[in-house]
């Protein structure tokens, strides 16, 4: 067997990708790392890579606020019920779009869905459109107008597109509408493409921060991204719940262990989902 030769381009390749981890992992190391440690540690500055006498005030002060779980219990409910409507629009508009032999005007709507990814009507014409339609302080209103990317449209589409004809045409010998041919055949032989763009919609709800801000009034329908803002922003401290002599750490450690207790539960799925995104991603960017 013929071994690989290691080149320069390849050592340097190596390198620059492992660069990138690196500056892609540490500001979540440093945060975890800041966040368990003790404050005079922090108030040093001597943390760099891993905590120093370990904290768990942060953590603790974090599980007492109960504005954090009413704001899980809000985005998990806006995570689910987002990604369930976007996901029957987005794949009922790709499917009906990938007929290009049978969909009339397939061009028109083909170009004004692109269209969409570059031009937009802006953050004040959204908000008059919602306001007029009654949705302000709604959770339709921060599901409904992000129902819908013109890009997971196109790669569901295009995926969509090369599906075998010949499975589909036995659908239809067999009675089968338009609709039961994409529940009972071509929905079943998709799982890659529907796993990714699933995954891709309930990330962009957990971080949705944009549309409950401006449409959202009411703290008790806010989700985690808002009341997140709330305390890494404006430098709230959980209603001061911990005592200490110096607010600024505490603040600190307090503003990390937010940001860690956020984001662990949308990065836990990627391990899950991982798998799927190469074949889906793929498939759907390049047969058709």
């Amino acid at each position: 067997m013929e071994s690989k030769r290691i080149t320069i381009w390849t050592v340097l390749k190596g390198l620059f990708l492992a660069f990138m981890v690196i500056i892609t992992i540490y500001p979540f190391v440093y945060m975890i790392a800041v966040s368990l440690s003790d404050q005079l540690s922090v108030m040093r500055n001597e943390i760099i890579l891993l905590p120093k006498g370990i904290n768990l005030e942060a953590y603790k002060a974090v599980f007492r606020e109960k504005r954090i779980f009413k704001a899980y219990e809000n985005t998990i409910y806006y995570v689910v019920l987002g990604t369930a409507i976007s996901m029957l629009v987005t794949t009922l508009g790709a499917y009906g779009l990938s007929k290009k032999d049978r969909l009339m005007f397939y061009k028109f709507f083909n170009i004004a869905i692109v269209i969409t990814m570059f031009f937009g009507g802006g953050m004040i014409p959204k908000y008059l459109v919602v306001k007029g339609l009654g949705l302000l302080d709604k959770i339709w209103a921060v599901v409904l107008p992000s129902a819908i990317s013109a890009w997971n449209v196109i790669v569901m589409r295009t995926f969509f597109t090369g599906f075998p004809e010949e499975v589909e045409q036995s659908g239809y010998i067999d009675g089968l509408n338009d609709l039961g041919v994409l529940y009972y055949l071509v929905l079943p032989n998709s799982g890659a493409i529907l796993a990714t763009m699933s995954l891709f919609n309930a990330v962009g709800h957990w971080n949705s921060f944009m549309e409950p801000f401006l449409y959202l009034t009411d703290t008790s329908k806010q989700p985690l991204q808002v009341i997140l803002r709330s305390i890494v922003i404006q430098g709230s401290s959980l209603d001061n719940q911990v005592v200490s002599t110096d607010s600024v750490v505490v603040e600190e450690a307090l503003k990390y262990a937010t940001i860690i207790v956020s984001v662990i539960p949308i990065m836990s799925i990627y391990p899950f989902a991982q798998k799927y995104f190469m074949k889906g991603v793929m498939v759907g960017s390049l047969k058709g």
